[in-house]
Order: structure tokens, then C-alpha cells, then sequence
């Protein structure tokens, strides 16, 4: 079974830096993104939204005009039942047959004039959802053009990008292979306290590359030596000293 590399401290240190400074640029990138991607998904969600909506509103028309076909077609059974018993009541044996057919004649004729009406005020509510319709498929349009121009801003960063920050992250793995958990546990805990992502930061001009507190001399001399992790008692970032941080590439 192969041994398992202990790394000195200076080699965690290095790994350290070179992960901060590869995660800096990382956060370059994404500051290059901005708000893009959260607009598309929002956008993206929208017009889900907005889509079903005009299934919903196109779904309301259907049954609204499918209900005047019926109701048109209910007129003219009204107006065959009426020629009907017009032509029945010229046969008709007594005034009790005629006031009968009468009745009936009467009644299909309400029933006529029910859907006539029932037509005009459906095609009034139809009228509104056409227009709601309309409007719906406007915003649609307009927010499909805002998202594909933000996608397209946002395809060409990444394909500006991808191959550097796909390098970057297979160089930042390599690197964390070289630092054991719990530094790698508190270098991302400490990393995620703060908006600008630095955990790990230089001693520059005698302070703090992150909080700019004052480092005591003995404290500057512990981290020239190398020989332990040392953080500011300050902001509680990891302290490396300046030419070992210069001397790092990524």
C-alpha cells in the first residue's frame, strides 16, 4: 500500500493560496455573470407562467365558442319546432289541441330567444378573453426577446470563460488533495463569512490583507517561519506572509 504524503505546513500554506487565489478568480468570473443568470431563470419562469396562462385563457375560448355553436344550433331546432306546430295547429280539431300547440309554439320561441340572448352575452365575454389573449401573447413575445438577448449575453461569457474556469477547477482540486480536512473544513467556513471571499491573505505594510488590523511583530515573524497556521485575532482569516504569497501562480 502506497504511503500516504504528509505535507509540512509551508506546502498546506501553498496549497491554501494557490486554492484563494484560484476561487478569487473564480469569483472574477461570476462577477463577470452578474445577475444573469438569476434574470434568466426568472424570465424562464415567467414565461412558463405566462404560457399557462394563454393555454388557460385559449382553453376558455374554446368552450365559449363551442357553447354558441350550441346555442345557435338549439335557435334554429327552436325554429323547425316552431314550423312544426304552426303547421300542426292548421289541423288542430278543438280550441283545447290549438291552446296546446300554442304553448308549445310560445315556448320554443322563449327558448329561441333565451339562446339568442345567451349568444350575445357570450360573445361579449368572448370579446374580453381575445383581448386578454392578445395581451397575453404580447408579454410573452417581449419577455422571450429580453430573454434571449440576456442568454445570449450570458452564453457568451461562459464560452469566453468555460475553458479557463474548467482549468481552474481541476487545478483547485489538485490542490485541495494537499490540505487536510479540517483546514479545508475552516478555509471554506471562513471563506463564506465574507462578501469578498478571502480566507486566506497576506501580511501587508505590517497588517492584515483582510481587516487591515495591526499584526505584532512576534505574530509577522511566526508566519515568516512557516511553521503553523496562523489567523488574525481580528477577522479570523489565515495569515500568510507577503513573499510567500507573491511566489504562488495559479
Amino acid at each position: 500500500m502506497a504511503a500516504i504524503k504528509d505535507f509540512s505546513v509551508e506546502e498546506k500554506l501553498v496549497s491554501l493560496i494557490k486554492i484563494q487565489k484560484i476561487d478569487s478568480k473564480l469569483d472574477e468570473f461570476q462577477q463577470l455573470k452578474g445577475e444573469l443568470p438569476m434574470e434568466v431563470n426568472d424570465l424562464e419562469d415567467e414565461i412558463l407562467g405566462l404560457n399557462s396562462r394563454r393555454t388557460h385563457i385559449e382553453q376558455v375560448i374554446n368552450g365559449m365558442t363551442a357553447y354558441i355553436d350550441d346555442r345557435k344550433k338549439a335557435i334554429v331546432e327552436a325554429q323547425e319546432l316552431v314550423k312544426k306546430y304552426e303547421k300542426q295547429s292548421e289541423s288542430v280539431k278543438n280550441s283545447r289541441e290549438f291552446e296546446a300547440i300554442t304553448k308549445e309554439i310560445e315556448n320554443e320561441q322563449l327558448n329561441g330567444q333565451l339562446a339568442e340572448k345567451k349568444i350575445k352575452e357570450t360573445n361579449e365575454e368572448l370579446a374580453e378573453k381575445v383581448k386578454a389573449l392578445e395581451t397575453v401573447k404580447k408579454q410573452i413575445a417581449t419577455k422571450e426577446g429580453v430573454l434571449a438577448h440576456k442568454k445570449g449575453e450570458l452564453d457568451k461569457i461562459i464560452a469566453d470563460t468555460e475553458k479557463e474556469e474548467t482549468k481552474l477547477r481541476k487545478v483547485a482540486e489538485q490542490a485541495r488533495a494537499g490540505v487536510d480536512e479540517r483546514l479545508i473544513y475552516a478555509y471554506d467556513r471562513i471563506r463564506g463569512n465574507y462578501r469578498n471571499g478571502l480566507a486566506v491573505v497576506p501580511v501587508e505594510r505590517n497588517a492584515c490583507g483582510g481587516c487591515f488590523n495591526s499584526i505584532p511583530p512576534q505574530k509577522q515573524s511566526e508566519i515568516k517561519n512557516r511553521k503553523k497556521t496562523i489567523v488574525c485575532e481580528n477577522c479570523g482569516r489565515i495569515l500568510v506572509d507577503d513573499d510567500l504569497n507573491n511566489s504562488v501562480e495559479i
